[in-house]
């Protein structure tokens, strides 16, 4: 079988909050987890998340140091350029910072960028009408 990509880890300094900023993304996280080191999900397309305490990261690499910059970010599909201003805004107003509102980019779609509680950047998208 040829390797692929399956989970992407997120290092977290809060688990309450992090996992509250998902949920209003639509990821279906169980709820009493919020004081786990742990904790993972598998979305509807099969592709797993997980969220790790950065007590628990230190345990296993003491080492360990909070990057700085941005290198990667979450991309979440909205279903229409409304659902990509919708959950901006409800983001924003949920107290979270809003890194830029939406625009039509000139690829070809409905584009935001939204930061999660440790600074993450998680984009929000749709094509376009026509562009599908």
């Amino acid at each position: 079988m040829a390797m692929q990509p399956d989970m992407i880890g997120i290092v977290v300094a809060d688990m309450g909050e992090a996992l509250g900023f998902y949920r209003r993304l639509g990821l279906e996280i169980a709820e009493g987890q919020e004081q786990e080191p742990y904790v993972e999900v598998t979305t509807p397309n099969g592709y797993r998340i997980s969220w790790n305490a950065l007590s628990m990261v230190k345990q296993i690499e003491q080492e360990w140091v909070e990057p700085i910059g941005h290198r990667m970010e979450l991309a979440f599909r909205c279903d229409s350029p409304a659902e990509v201003d919708a959950v901006h805004a409800s983001i924003a107003a949920a107290g979270y910072r809003s890194h830029r509102e939406p625009w039509d980019a000139f690829w070809g779609q409905r584009y935001a960028i939204v930061e999660d509680p440790d600074g993450n950047r998680v984009s929000l998208f749709a094509p376009l009408a026509g562009d599908e």
